[in-house]
């Protein structure tokens, strides 16, 4: 045997800690070597051995942007799984392909940007699809099975590296970097926090991506719940990395720092340890670094800091122990297991939502499968490139022959007529490539550009008929009989060019203007007008084209003829993940796009056995009454069709479940910029009125009974259990979802909150006994009185079902709690933004460090009410800190102003505070109202005698 020589440099012994190896290595670094280890892109260090490292592969549900992979249900479509056993699977098939990639490219990265934690709030966030659920519970069960799938299972060695996006209270697109989500404490605490502390807490987490916008008036990168919430939550490093672009808009958009030098280094000190800013090219971000230190912003402890977060997660990957990584021989790529795990995560997001009896369809049904998602395998902008590719079309031809399938798209097929009488013509691309965009991958595919080897459009007498589709809100894509969409180069233009609509800036899509007796063609990539001219057809900022729209056929027209013919329609409608709803773009509406109205209109008309199968990002309002059944997927991947035609052919039962509140109508919706969950009564948590389809619904080809509820408090859990027995026919998996309600709750608590749930497989009359033992502090709350968790004494409802409103049995649990104590105002005071209730108010920064105040909506008027507060023996003065302009009226129990407070003038800034003083008597215990006017800050209130 040979003696192990022990390695020159500490930090490449594998018998020493973490801590150590990080710190030796960390110490051999220069200044300036440190520096560059915080842009995303991080050189090699030469001398030491150290290699080039880059933060941020994409993986939301599946490898993205770097080529062929393979390609699972969105995020939405495996939340609604609710299996997170399933999750992990596909997270650990994730995390093997991308050390399989790796090992061919080393452009794939091992730091995983993914997932998504930001909860399912509001429909019409265009990153619907990038979420799990709007439950926090819901979310972080299945958030934590993936990463616990990406991480892997060895003890000290993580096969990729996790980091949760997009932290925090991040919903809209609409001025996604310079909007400010105002959240009182109570939904800080109960829901925008809650999906990331407990998957931080269960271990697989190696950081997170701060949000593009401001929460409480203050930049997600600047943060301090970075340091207050988040590092608390577990003795691991954390890797903190910017969103692209976000530190610059600090200064750029945001304007919340007067030069690039205090921002980044504002940053750094919050927590912010990898830049991702201007793309590949690190010199500016380290220029900024330089120059905060010349400034004395920033120390080199602070740089040491960041760079040993970075390297801690390093060592984890194994990159310093190349003999000893276990993952290094990891190969599985595309293998028939993954295509099957695909295959069973698209099976298992089917949401039956409505079954009048049509389905499962017989084996010897006619079908007719119509409407513009029925032949078409959607991606988004985090997936991969497809190797394996399943339509709906496809998957019922596959199932019952294509003798017995009948399909028409439902595109209006159109040609473009001009001023001069000659039509639009797209010239045959005789030898051209089929390419596929990003097949080859890119580490930045916004910077892909459209193709320009293919011939421009002209004009001829006869032209070429295309294929119409109007997605909402008048926004059209126009295919050409080869299959390729009109799309527009960097040379201005028009080719039939794009095998789908897609890239960051979507340069395929148009809009027809009413322009005199004809249309102007608009396109939206550019927002210039198509001009036809001698060197041929493109956009131009003059002489626009008036087209006169010549109509071959209506989609309704096919689709009509097609469901006349058949025993049973089953119209694909939804949504393309590029158009109308997609990362910097938030829907309008909850209702189906017009073009698709009328095709589900003309296929019911013409056969009133009409299944409707929506295949969408997010949630629509529909209307089912007329429909005898009804299904929803997310965008299911490679296997997506195949999965949807088995669940219509009775081979898989549905088992999916809604993973959020499907509303009846856009009336039902707050504004999308109210992230008041309690206020503004949202989710199936808040909402009081009748949804169109409840949290958790989906139904079976079977049915479920449900019996022998039986609950006890033991110690510090609550042990519950109860039996689900299949009582149909069929094979089938049943979700069994426990919920709670707090029966005489003293603040407003939720309708009824998700407990526990579970995925269970039951034979025709086998049953499953369940139980669950739920922490006494799941019944807990934020207590905004005492600034911590506490859980009410009294009685607690226990509910079980199918869904959250499909409740089949009822117990009650009585807990013992804490008593609520009433606010010691004498000598704490009354922290502004620890309201119980109220109105016309938003939360700002009180500093751009720390804490928090409050300002009435748009400098008017607004109120505050604090219950329970306790005077004592009596005070004889009130004092406010305030900045700004206005005034601060002081009421107790609903009664007359007893004292109003004014700066005799404007302060200096918003940040300047001034404590004003009044007299006003009090004793004992009383609500305080609090009225405020004008372009005020209100940081604090105090009392004394």
């Amino acid at each position: 045997m040979t003696a192990h020589t022990p390695s020159t440099e500490p930090f490449r012994d594998p018998r020493l800690p973490l801590a150590k190896r990080v710190d030796d290595l960390l110490g051999r670094l220069t200044l300036d070597e440190k520096l560059s280890f915080l842009h995303q892109f991080t050189p090699a260090v030469e001398r030491l051995g150290v290699a080039a490292f880059r933060t941020g592969q994409e993986a939301l549900h599946g490898v993205a942007w770097m080529g062929p992979a393979t390609v699972f249900p969105q995020a939405v479509g495996l939340g609604a799984t609710w299996n997170p056993e399933l999750v992990r699977r596909v997270g650990d098939a994730v995390s093997k392909e991308i050390r399989a990639m790796r090992a061919k490219d080393d452009r794939v990265g091992l730091n995983v940007w993914a997932p998504t934690v930001n909860l399912l709030r509001h429909p019409l966030w265009g990153r619907n699809e990038e979420g799990y659920s709007e439950d926090p519970k819901l979310t972080s069960a299945i958030a934590t099975a993936y990463t616990r799938g990406l991480r892997g299972d060895h003890p000290t060695h993580w096969r990729t590296a996790p980091v949760l996006k997009h932290w925090l209270a991040h919903n809209n697109e609409t001025d996604r970097d310079t909007t400010s989500s105002s959240v009182r404490p109570r939904v800080l605490h109960e829901y925008d926090l809650r999906a990331f502390r407990d998957t931080v807490r269960a271990g697989a987490v190696a950081g997170v991506m701060p949000a593009y916008n401001l929460v409480n008036g203050r930049p997600n990168h600047v943060s301090p719940y970075l340091s207050e919430h988040l590092r608390t939550w577990t003795d691991e490093d954390l890797l903190v990395c910017s969103d692209a672009g976000a530190p610059s808009n600090l200064v750029d958009s945001e304007h919340y720092f007067d030069t690039h030098e205090e921002a980044t280094a504002a940053a750094l000190v919050a927590g912010v340890d990898s830049f991702t800013d201007h793309g590949t090219d690190s010199s500016q971000i380290i220029g900024r670094l330089r120059g905060a230190l010349e400034r004395g912003l920033l120390s080199e402890a602070d740089v040491d800091t960041a760079v040993r977060r970075q390297l801690s997660v390093r060592f984890r990957l194994g990159e310093f122990d190349p003999g000893d990584d276990p993952h290094d021989a990891t190969g599985a790529f595309d293998t028939p297991a993954h295509r099957a795990l695909a295959q069973e995560a698209a099976e298992q997001a089917v949401v039956l939502l409505k079954n009048d009896g049509v389905l499962p369809l017989a084996p010897d049904t006619r079908v007719a499968v119509v409407g513009l998602l029925a032949d078409e395998c959607k991606l988004d902008w985090y997936s991969g490139t497809l190797i394996h590719r399943s339509t709906p079309l496809e998957g019922l031809y596959e199932r019952f022959g294509a003798d017995r399938v009948e399909f028409t798209e439902g595109v209006d097929r159109v040609r473009f007529k001009t001023s001069t009488g000659a039509f639009l013509h797209v010239p045959a691309a005789e030898g051209a490539a089929d390419e596929v965009r990003g097949a080859e991958g890119a580490l930045d595919p916004a910077l892909l550009r459209g193709r320009t080897d293919l011939p421009a459009l002209t004009t001829d007498a006869d032209g070429t008929e295309l294929a119409l589709v109007d997605w909402g809100e008048d926004v059209l894509t126009l295919r050409a009989p080869d299959g390729r969409y009109l799309s527009v180069a960097d040379d201005g233009f028009l080719r039939a060019s794009a095998d789908q609509p897609g890239g960051w800036f979507v340069q395929e899509t148009f809009r027809l203007e009413p322009h005199g007796n004809g249309h102007l063609l608009k396109h939206l990539g550019t927002g210039r007008h198509v001009s036809v001219s001698a060197d041929g057809v493109k956009v131009a900022d003059e002489d626009p084209e008036v087209f006169e729209l010549v109509v071959a056929e209506r989609g309704e027209e096919a689709v009509a003829r097609a469901a006349a013919a058949a025993d049973v329609v089953v119209v694909v409608a939804g949504n393309d993940p590029s158009i109308n709803g997609r990362e910097t773009e938030d829907r309008t509406t909850l209702r189906l796009p017009g073009h698709q109205e009328r095709l589900l209109r003309a296929a019911r008309a013409a056969n009133p056995a009409t299944v409707l199968a929506l295949v969408s990002a997010y949630p629509y309002a529909v209307d089912p009454a007329e429909l005898p059944a009804v299904l929803w997927t997310a965008h299911g991947g490679q296997a997506g069709g195949t999965a949807l035609a088995r669940v219509l052919a009775g081979d898989v039962s549905p088992a999916g479940r809604l993973p959020q509140t499907w509303y009846t109508d856009d009336a039902d919706l707050p504004g999308l910029l109210d992230y008041d969950v309690i206020g503004a009564r949202q989710t199936y948590l808040y909402f009081e009125g009748t949804p169109l389809f409840p949290f958790g619904h989906g139904l079976s080809y079977t049915s479920f009974a449900y019996g022998d509820l039986a609950a006890r408090v033991e110690g510090t859990a609550v042990r519950v259990s109860f039996r689900v027995t299949n009582t149909g026919d069929v094979t089938a998996d049943e979700v069994a979802q426990l919920y709670t309600r707090a029966v005489d709750a003293s603040v407003p608590r939720p309708r009824r909150e998700l407990l526990e749930h579970r995925r269970v497989t039951l034979a025709p009359g086998a049953t499953a006994e369940l139980s669950f033992e739920v922490p006494l502090t799941a019944f807990g709350f934020w207590d905004v009185a005492q600034g911590r968790w506490r859980v009410e004494p009294g009685a607690y409802e226990l509910l079980a079902g199918a869904s959250s409103e499909d409740v089949r049995l009822r117990t009650t649990v009585t807990l013992d709690g804490e008593p609520a104590l009433p606010r010691a105002v004498v000598t704490d005071g009354l922290p502004a933004a620890s309201f119980d209730e109220h109105s016309g108010i938003e939360i700002v920064d009180r500093t751009k460090v720390s804490g928090d105040a409050v300002t009435p909506v748009g400098a008017g008027s607004g109120e505050l009410l604090y219950r329970a507060c306790d005077f004592g023996e009596g005070v004889r003065e009130v004092t406010v800190e305030v900045a700004g302009e206005g005034t601060v009226g002081v009421s107790l129990d609903g009664g007359p102003v007893l004292a109003t407070l004014s700066p005799a003038a404007p302060t200096s800034g918003p940040y300047d505070y001034v404590r004003l003083g009044t007299s006003v008597v009090a004793s004992g215990v009383h609500d305080v109202r609090l009225e405020l006017r004008g372009p005020l800050r209100l940081a604090h209130v105090g009392f004394s005698g």
